[in-house]
Order: C-alpha cells, then sequence, then structure tokens
C-alpha cells in the first residue's frame, strides 16, 4: 500500500498524460481483438459454408465490403482490412510509448531535482554517517528503476486489465465451455505471480543495498587514490572490493535464478493451457458444437491473454523494485533538512562576536565544548590554538550554525545566533578550510563561486593578497587553467592559498582560516601574513592554527585544552605566563636552536603540531 502511493504521488503533474496513455492502450487492446475475428469471419464464411447474418456490429461492418460469392473472390480484401487493423494497433502504441515516456522523463527530472535540492540542505551530521557512493545510486539508478517502471510497467498493469476484461467479454459471447476451458489454469499462474512478487522484493532490496555498498566503496576508494597509492595498499582495496563485489554477483545470481524458476513454471502452465483449449476445443469442434473459426479465435485470443498474465509476474516484479527504489528515494526526502526550516531574522552583521557559557556535544554524554565564553571585537584577530580535539573546529562549526549548540549563548551584533538564518549568516562568513575543496572548472570560474559579481581587477588583488598571482600566470594559460577533479594538479599550498583568495573575494565581514595555512612554506605564510596585516579591522578574523608564528600577532589568543578555555591574552603576555602556551612556544624555540638553518627550521618544525 506505502509503495502504491508514493508511485501515485510521483505522478502528479503527469496524470493527464497517463490517462492518455491508457486511453490509447485501450483502443490499441480493443483493434488487436479485430484481427482474430476477421480469421474467424474468413474461415468459416467465405472459406467455409456457414450462413452469414448480419445481425452484430462486426458482421455488418465486414459486410460492407460485400457477400460470399464477392469475398470469396476477392479474398485479399481481408487482408487489407487485417494491415489496416495492425497499423491502427501500431499506432495506438505508439502514442502510449510516447505519452507514457514524456511523463516518465517528466517524473524522473522531477525526483532528481528533489533529490539534489534536498541533499544541498540537509543538516551537515547527516554526511557524517551517510556513504556517498550509496546517495549517488538513490539519485541515479533507483531514480531510473522507478522511471523506467513508468515508462514501461504502469501502462502495462492497466493493459493487462483491461486484456482480461475485454478477452473474456469476447470469449463467453462466443462459447461458455471453451470460455471454463481457457481459464482452468489462469488462477494458479496469477496466484503464483503474487507469491513471486512478495518473495522478489526482499531480493531486490539485498541486492539494491549490496549495489549501493559496492559503488561506495569504489568512490572511497577513488577519492583516496594517492593515500591508498602512498601506503602500497592496492591489494587490500582490491580485496575489500573483490568481496564486495562477489556479494553484489552472488545476490544478482539468486534474483536472476528466482525470475528464472518463475518464468519457467509460469510459461509450463501456459503451455498446458494452451494445450488444454487446443484438445478441448478439437473435441467441441468435431461434435459441432463450435466451428473452426471459432477454435482459431478461442487459440488466439489464449495466446493474447496468455502472455500478459504470464508477464504479470515481471510487472509485479518490477513493480516491487520500483516500490523498493522509491521508498529509498523517499528515505532521504523524508530526512529532516535546514529547507524545512522558518527563516529566521537578517540583522546586518558587523563583526562583534560573543560565546557564553557554550556547551557542545556531538555525541551525547560527551561534550566537546565545556562552558566556552568568549567576546571578539569587531574587526580584531583572534588566534583558536589547542591539540587535536580540543575543539577548536567545532567552535567555528557552530558559528557557521552547521551545528546547534547544547545551552548557552552566542551573539553576533548583540543578535542571537539561533534567531538569524542559517544562509545569511554564512553568506556573511568566509571561511578557510584545513582542505579546501577545488571543482573541476577553470581557476578563474572556482574564484568566481565566492562573488559572481567580482571585478577581475578584485580577482587579481585577492589572489596577489594570497600570494598565488604570479603561480596562477605561471600556468600555460593563466586563470583559465582548467583544475583537475577535487584541484588534483595543484600542491596542496596552492589549493589552499586559492582558497584564501577565495574567501577575501566574498568580502565578509567574518573572515576565518581553520588550519588553512598548514600545507603553505613559512616564507608564504609570511607574506601572506604580512598581505592580510595590511588589511587589518577589515574583517573580524579567526585563526585557528599550530604554527606559532602564525597566531603570534593576533590581537588575542585563546588556548583551548579538552574543550575548555585554559588560557587567552596576546603573545607577550601568555609567554610570560606558566602554561600550555608558554610550553608550546619553548619547545618549539628549543627545536629552532638545535637547528642551524631558519629555512629548516621554519619548513620542518614549524608545521610540527605539538600535543598539549
Amino acid at each position: 500500500m506505502k509503495g502504491i502511493k508514493l508511485i501515485y504521488k510521483y505522478t502528479k503533474g503527469n496524470r493527464k498524460l497517463y490517462i492518455l496513455s491508457i486511453i490509447a492502450v485501450i483502443m490499441a487492446t480493443v483493434v488487436s481483438f479485430l484481427s482474430p475475428v476477421i480469421i474467424k469471419f474468413t474461415i468459416d464464411y467465405i472459406i467455409g459454408d456457414q450462413s452469414f447474418e448480419i445481425n452484430n456490429v462486426i458482421n455488418k461492418f465486414i459486410g460492407f465490403f460485400g457477400d460470399r460469392d464477392f469475398l470469396s473472390k476477392k479474398i485479399w480484401i481481408m487482408g487489407i482490412i487485417i494491415i489496416v487493423i495492425a497499423v491502427a494497433e501500431g499506432g495506438f502504441n505508439y502514442l502510449k510509448g510516447k505519452w507514457s515516456a514524456m511523463a516518465s522523463e517528466n517524473i524522473a527530472k522531477n525526483l532528481r531535482e528533489k533529490l539534489y535540492e534536498k541533499l544541498q540542505y540537509m543538516y551537515f551530521d547527516y554526511y557524517t554517517n551517510a556513504k556517498t557512493g550509496d546517495l549517488v545510486q538513490r539519485c541515479t539508478s533507483d531514480v531510473e528503476t522507478v522511471k523506467t517502471f513508468f515508462s514501461m510497467q504502469l501502462v502495462e498493469v492497466g493493459r493487462t486489465i483491461f486484456l482480461v476484461v475485454v478477452a473474456l467479454s469476447f470469449m463467453l459471447s462466443l462459447s461458455i465451455k471453451m470460455t471454463l476451458a481457457a481459464m482452468v489454469l489462469i488462477p494458479a499462474i496469477l496466484i503464483f505471480s503474487l507469491y513471486f512478487h512478495m518473495k522478489i522484493q526482499k531480493v531486490f532490496l539485498e541486492t539494491d543495498e549490496a549495489e549501493g555498498e559496492m559503488s561506495a566503496g569504489l568512490q572511497e576508494n577513488l577519492t583516496g587514490v594517492r593515500v591508498v597509492r602512498a601506503f602500497a595498499r592496492e591489494k587490500y582495496e582490491m580485496e575489500r572490493f573483490d568481496e564486495k563485489n562477489l556479494n553484489f554477483r552472488d545476490l544478482v545470481y539468486k534474483l536472476l535464478k528466482t525470475i528464472a524458476i518463475f518464468e519457467s513454471r509460469v510459461d509450463f502452465l501456459s503451455i498446458i493451457q494452451i494445450g488444454i483449449v487446443t484438445v478441448y476445443g478439437t473435441y467441441l469442434t468435431v461434435k459441432g458444437e463450435i466451428s473452426l473459426g471459432t477454435l482459431v479465435l478461442f487459440l488466439s485470443y489464449e495466446r493474447m491473454l496468455l502472455w500478459p498474465i504470464r508477464m504479470f509476474g515481471r510487472i509485479l516484479a518490477d513493480m516491487g523494485k520500483a516500490f523498493v527504489s522509491a521508498e529509498r528515494i523517499e528515505e532521504i526526502l523524508n530526512e529532516d533538512s535546514e529547507q524545512g526550516e522558518k527563516d529566521g531574522i537578517k540583522p546586518e552583521i558587523k563583526g562583534n562576536i560573543s560565546f557564553e557559557n557554550i556547551f557542545f556535544e556531538y555525541i551525547e554524554g560527551k561534550e566537546v565544548l565545556n562552558n566556552i565564553s568568549l567576546n571578539i571585537k569587531k574587526g580584531q584577530t583572534v588566534a583558536i590554538l589547542g591539540a587535536t580535539g580540543s575543539g577548536k573546529t567545532s567552535l567555528v562549526n557552530l558559528l557557521t550554525k552547521f551545528y546547534d549548540y547544547k545551552s548557552g549563548s552566542i551573539k553576533i551584533d548583540d543578535t542571537e545566533l539561533n534567531k538569524i538564518d542559517k544562509r545569511w549568516i554564512r553568506e556573511n562568513i568566509s571561511i578557510v578550510l584545513q582542505e579546501p575543496f577545488m571543482f573541476s572548472k577553470s581557476i578563474k570560474d572556482n574564484l568566481y563561486l565566492a562573488n559572481k559579481h567580482t571585478s577581475e581587477y578584485e580577482i587579481y588583488d585577492a589572489a596577489k593578497i594570497a600570494t598565488i598571482h604570479d603561480v596562477i600566470n605561471s600556468f600555460s594559460e593563466g586563470y583559465e587553467t582548467v583544475l583537475g577533479e577535487k584541484g588534483v594538479n595543484l600542491s596542496g599550498g596552492q589549493k589552499q592559498r586559492l582558497s584564501i583568495a577565495r574567501a577575501l573575494l566574498k568580502k565578509s565581514p567574518i573572515l576565518i582560516f581553520d588550519d588553512s595555512l598548514s600545507a603553505v612554506d613559512t616564507e608564504t605564510d609570511r607574506e601572506i601574513r604580512k598581505a592580510l596585516n595590511d588589511r587589518k579591522h577589515k574583517a573580524t578574523t579567526i585563526i585557528i592554527a599550530h604554527r606559532m608564528t602564525t597566531i603570534a600577532g593576533a590581537d588575542v589568543i585563546v588556548v583551548l585544552d579538552k574543550g575548555k578555555i585554559v588560557q587567552q591574552g596576546t603573545h607577550k603576555e601568555l609567554i610570560n605566563q606558566n602554561g600550555i602556551y608558554k610550553r608550546i612556544w619553548n619547545i618549539q624555540n628549543e627545536l629552532k636552536d638545535d637547528i642551524n638553518e631558519e629555512s629548516v627550521f621554519e619548513e620542518d618544525v614549524e608545521n610540527v603540531e605539538v600535543s598539549i
């Protein structure tokens, strides 16, 4: 019942096309029943010697072309009538295919758009558990399965039902005995089809999920190919993929075996059914209870009737597969998302930020931030230092509303963050991630992502601040250079600098560097810091870093340890206090004294994250 409701819901906006398609199917079915009637008439009246009485619509139609003597001499007229009927049937089938294809393509397009839109607004933590390969499969393979059902099988269900009704009507009008003989095994075939439908759905679900697992593994391997090569884990990854591939193959075998068993048994029952009609019909013909033409007509109708009933199990199987795919699609569409939230307010963002008694946890009972209180004034540069897992990035995730805080208050210019529209706050925050993402577009297009209205001069200026302008110009196509997937043809430092330029172009009042200078050398780091210092106070800047030289010039330095603020102050204040900051500073300076070459120290030592 749930699957039927989903199928009905998906047809919204395309039901007129399906009605037209069903009408075309009905017309094609009605026309297809005329050919056996013409053949019966030809055998019994023209070739045979049965009396011809014009007492029904069909005989009146045939009698229009002349009497027996005329038609026996012009028997080709019967052939032309059959050809015309075949052409008409083909025309109606064409219209059915055209309209159902148009409707199914519209449905698939709408589903893909809804899924893509939903994934754009899904809560951030949804992606921590979701597998990209599986999501891709749901947006492609599952949508295609639903589309195929709408294109081919949905109308066939209507054809089958109508065909049975019309065939029985014709057959009963000719011979009740033959009709009963023609229907002996039909109930058994239908019951077997329903049983097959229920059994196959579980196999379809298992196969679909196994394919999703295989797709997810393939996507993960392709994404991490450099790591795989670096650790020489190709064989291990091949074994992992082979295991998933083998499981998928076995399930497909199971699926095909189930389908083959069903079809062979239905074929066997269908052949027996035709045999019953042939033997019993021959017996009645010899006895003179029915004519030879009637026997031929019954055999024709029996084959016409058995084909859709025989395929009914396969239609039900495809319908079951479509139901499984539809439910997998609905799992995404029914997820809570930011899109479903009421729009918040959109105040002017100047850059004053206040954290008051903030508590936050990803997993219940395991606090990541514990009673954080911090005031950041407009235009200040605040640096955050701490070991991995101390809560640095979590603080940024709360500010960008990727997650909601458990308790406490975060205010932007005296407005509670929870009341501000998520899209609005993100439009007013530029963030440079530690692992920046580049699209497979030109460098210029990647920069335009930040601000599509920016000028080329502003692009060059931002690139110069990020010290990437000269590097870009060294490429043969300059800013028109097309990047590989995820910017694979750029080094880690180049991607970070390009990401910095992109963030600057956004011109947001709040700028966040989430450990985004870790991949650049110290000389470049110094140049970037100098350029940023020249535009100081244009934006409130938050810097997360492990390199002491990167954060030393900040107006305020905050030290986190296990989700708590343990130190806060300027560089001069903190190195004169006993604590984590001074200890890290002394360790890096001791390492520096042990190395004679400044460049080696800066590149190899200052990049080292010191556990606190």
